[in-house]
């Protein structure tokens, strides 16, 4: 049984998270620059069997996408062409408001909670960990 990898997809950063091999656990990876995300996740999948994708789906309120979905739509198109392996979305309201709880109930120092990249990781974690609860 592959990993599943969690893609908290973002302008500037994309977060990322997985699971244990068994699809148990959703941990925090890294963040990357979403510039570098598809060289990240080609090297990720040369070392480690990955059989599923879950990429946030980011809504408004009144329930329309996000003003960066089209961009995810590319990010979709492109793993589609690059990898065989099936992408499936997961809704990411307040997921961003969620890890800055997360962060802040943890105990970290303030200066570690303003990282942007750790905010990301723990975005995808949570995306990814709603994930697994929903199947």
């Amino acid at each position: 049984m592959g990993r599943i990898l969690a893609i908290d997809y973002g302008e500037k950063r994309s977060g990322i998270a997985v699971t244990d091999e068994l699809q148990l656990i959703a941990s925090g990876l890294t963040a990357v620059d979403t510039s570098d995300l598809i060289e990240f996740l080609t090297e990720y999948i040369n070392t480690e069997q990955v059989e599923r994708f879950v990429i946030g789906l980011p809504k408004r309120l009144g329930n329309e996408p996000s003003a960066i979905e089209p961009k995810i739509q590319d990010l979709i198109k492109e793993l589609n062409l690059k990898f065989d392996i099936p992408v499936e979305r997961v809704d990411e309201r307040f997921t961003s408001k969620l890890a800055a709880r997360a962060l802040y109930q943890s105990g970290l120092s303030k200066k570690k909670r303003q990282d942007k990249y750790l905010l990301d990781e723990v975005s995808a974690t949570i995306i990814l960990q709603s994930y697994l609860e929903s199947h």
